[in-house]
């Protein structure tokens, strides 16, 4: 029982670890453009196309149901995934806009942002590497 109870607690100790990850939002690392916490929402809503240097704006979302996507929608966007969800719905049927791309994994996209100059993503701040660079943090 003893050897349980430590189980359970050491897997309860990982699971808060992973819960608190902290996310990133990255561009290509040449993207010499600064963004705000109001402007990341704002691109990732639809509502900023282009950077103050006035290139467009490609966002990437990880895919739905992501740890890390919850997290960047409740922290960057200060909504819910079902909130998120019923957005886009409302933008595609409206005809006001279609929600980013979705990529598979931190490391995909790190690719497409890297080799994208308008690009921009989110991913878990323990993958990121020196092809991209972090622009805001969640």
């Amino acid at each position: 029982m003893k050897k349980f109870i430590t189980s359970l607690l050491c897997t309860l100790c990982l699971i808060s670890t992973s819960a608190l990850a902290e996310v990133v939002v990255v561009v290509g690392a040449s993207n010499g453009n600064s963004l705000s916490g109001s402007d990341v929402s704002r691109i990732f809503l639809g509502k900023l196309k282009k950077f103050g240097d006035g290139s467009s704006v490609i966002p990437v979302n990880l895919a739905s149901g992501s740890d890390v996507r919850a997290a960047f929608e409740k922290n960057a966007l200060g909504k819910s995934s079902s909130q998120i969800k019923a957005y886009w719905s409302k933008q595609v049927f409206s005809g006001k806009g279609k929600p980013p791309k979705e990529l598979g994994s931190d490391a995909d996209v790190i690719n497409f942002v890297s080799s994208n100059p308008g690009a921009i993503g989110y991913i878990d701040a323990g993958s990121v590497n020196d092809s991209v660079k972090v622009v805001a943090t969640f």
